[in-house]
C-alpha cells in the first residue's frame, strides 16, 4: 500500500518554508524596497524580533549541501565578510522600533563555527545593545562538530548561545566519507556534556540526513538508536533534497548510488519508530523532541508556527530580519534576499548599504495562503471557519483564496491521508509523509507550476 502511495504522490512539490516559495521572487522587488519595508514591517505582527546571520564559509564543503556556501578562504576574505555584516546588522537595527523585544537569533550557514568565536560574540552583541530579549530568546547556532572542542564551546556559551544544532548528519563514518563530510572531533556525549556544564538549559538539537549514498535500513538505525540513547532535546531528520541542476556538486552522489524514493521512505519510518519507541514526539515533516518541549506542548495547543529558521512557538515566532550573503528576511508584508556572492554582497553593502537583490511584495490574498498552509503544515490541522475569523472575513473569501479541488480532495480523503469535515483539514498518520503534496492542491500557484522543486519523498 505505502509503495502505491509513493508511486502516486512523489511529485514535485514545495517544501513551504516561504509562501510564495523563494523561486518565485522577482528581481523587481530589490535594495530600492528595503528600507520601506523594514520600517514598515514595525507596525505588523508578530511584534517579537527574530535576526538570521549567515555564515557562507566552510572547511570542507559537503557533496549534499543545498545552502548557500563558499570555501573558507584568506583571513582578508572574512575580515570583508564580517565587516561588510557588521554594516548591514547596523543598518537593520536602525530602521527598527527598539521598544520591541528580539525573541530569536539564529546564525546558519555554510558552517558558522568556521570563523573565530569572538566574531560571532561582537554580532550578538551588537543586538544585545540594542534590544530587550523577551524572557525565552532562543540564541542558536548551527555547529559542524569536527570543528568544535571545550575552548570554542565555552566562547560561543559566553557569547549567549543557548542552543547548539549539531549537524551530526550520520554517524556512520563510511557514509560520512561517501559525502565528503568529516565526523565529530570528539565523542558526541562529550560535546554535550561541554555544552550543558554551568547551564543544563542550554539545549542541544542533532542534525541527521536521510537518503545519502550507503545508507541502509540497518545502518541507519544504528545511527538513530545511538543519537537516542544520548538523549538530545530535540533531533531532526532531514530528508536529502536532490536538485543537482541548481548545486552541482550533488551530481558526485549520483555517481555513488541514492536510495530509491520507496527506501527513502523506509528509513524515515524506521527512525521514527525508534525515536518514538525512545519517548520523543514527532513534530512536523521531521522533527522529534521530548515531551516537555515547547514545540509539542504547542502542538498540542495547534500554536505550532514555522520560519525559515524551522519550527517555532508563537512566543519566539518574529519576523526575521536576515543579514548576509542570499539572506532572506521573512516580513509579514514582504520576503527581501540579498545577493547569493559574497564578493557581490561586499561591494553592495560598502557601495549602497543594501545587497537587497530580489523578493516578493505580498497581497491579502496571499498572506491569508501562507497562513493556512502554514497552519496545516505545522499543526497537521486547518480550520477554515476560525482561519475567516481570524482574519475577520468570511468564509466564501477564504475558499475562493485557497485552491480547493473536490476531487483531488476526495483522492487524499480515500487513500487515508486526510479527514475533511464542516471544512476542517486533519491530516492523518499516515498523511504526514505526503503533507506537502496536501498543502500544494491549495495553493493557487501549484495549479500550472512553471518552477523546479524537489521531490515530496
Amino acid at each position: 500500500m505505502i509503495n502505491a502511495l509513493i508511486t502516486k504522490y512523489n511529485k514535485s512539490a514545495p517544501r513551504y518554508t516561504s509562501y510564495p516559495p523563494a523561486n518565485h521572487f522577482t528581481e523587481e522587488v530589490n535594495h530600492k524596497h528595503f528600507e520601506k519595508a523594514v520600517k514598515e514591517s514595525n507596525d505588523f505582527s508578530p511584534n517579537h524580533i527574530s535576526f538570521y546571520l549567515h555564515i557562507p564559509f566552510c572547511k570542507k564543503l559537503c557533496f549534499y549541501c543545498g545552502c548557500n556556501t563558499c570555501p573558507l578562504g584568506k583571513a582578508t576574505q572574512v575580515e570583508a565578510y564580517l565587516s561588510a555584516l557588521k554594516k548591514e546588522l547596523k543598518t537593520v537595527i536602525g530602521l527598527l522600533d527598539k521598544s520591541r523585544k528580539v525573541s530569536q537569533i539564529h546564525f546558519g550557514g555554510g558552517t558558522p563555527n568556521s570563523i573565530p568565536a569572538e566574531a560571532l560574540h561582537e554580532l550578538n552583541q551588537m543586538i544585545f545593545d540594542a534590544f530587550a530579549l523577551t524572557e525565552h530568546a532562543e540564541i542558536a547556532i548551527e555547529t559542524n562538530p569536527a570543528y568544535l572542542d571545550r575552548s570554542y564551546i565555552e566562547a560561543l556559551k559566553a557569547a549567549g548561545f543557548n542552543r547548539f544544532s549539531l549537524g551530526i548528519q550520520d554517524f556512520n563514518k563510511d557514509v560520512l566519507k561517501m559525502v565528503n563530510r568529516d565526523p565529530s572531533a570528539l565523542p558526541v556525549d562529550e560535546l554535550m556534556a561541554m555544552i550543558k556544564a554551568g547551564n543544563p538549559a542550554n539545549a542541544i538539537n542533532f542534525d541527521f540526513i536521510y537518503g545519502l549514498p550507503g545508507q541502509s535500513v540497518e545502518s541507519f538505525s544504528q545511527t538513530i538508536r545511538q543519537a537516542a540513547n544520548h538523549r538530545p532535546d530535540r533531533l531532526v531528520t532531514f530528508s536529502y533534497a536532490h536538485l543537482p541542476s541548481v548545486f552541482k556538486s550533488q551530481k558526485i552522489l549520483e555517481k555513488r548510488g541514492l536510495p530509491a524514493s520507496s527506501l527513502k521512505v523506509t528509513l524515515y519510518e524506521t527512525a521514527a519508530k525508534i525515536l518514538k519507541d525512545a519517548g520523543y514526539k514527532a513534530i512536523g515533516m521531521d522533527h522529534f523532541v521530548l515531551p516537555d518541549d515547547e514545540l509539542y506542548i504547542a502542538l498540542e495547543q495547534k500554536k505550532l508556527h514555522r520560519n525559515f529558521q524551522g519550527y517555532c512557538t508563537r512566543e519566539t515566532t518574529g519576523q526575521v530580519y536576515a543579514v548576509g550573503v542570499s539572506a532572506i528576511s521573512q516580513l509579514e508584508q514582504a520576503y527581501i534576499q540579498n545577493s547569493k556572492s559574497v564578493d557581490d554582497y561586499i561591494k553592495r553593502i560598502n557601495g549602497m548599504g543594501s545587497a537587497a537583490v530580489k523578493g516578493y511584495l505580498l497581497d491579502r490574498n496571499e498572506m491569508l495562503i501562507r497562513e493556512a498552509i502554514t497552519e496545516l503544515m505545522c499543526n497537521k490541522n486547518l480550520d477554515l471557519n476560525n482561519l475567516a475569523s481570524r482574519r475577520q472575513l468570511q468564509l466564501n473569501n477564504v475558499l475562493q483564496a485557497l485552491r480547493i479541488n473536490e476531487s483531488e480532495l476526495n483522492e487524499f480523503i480515500n487513500d487515508g491521508l486526510l479527514t475533511f469535515k464542516n471544512h476542517h483539514f486533519q491530516i492523518t498518520d499516515a498523511g504526514q509523509l505526503f503533507i506537502r503534496n496536501i498543502a500544494a492542491s491549495l495553493d493557487p500557484l501549484q495549479q500550472n507550476p512553471t518552477r523546479l522543486y524537489s521531490q515530496t519523498v
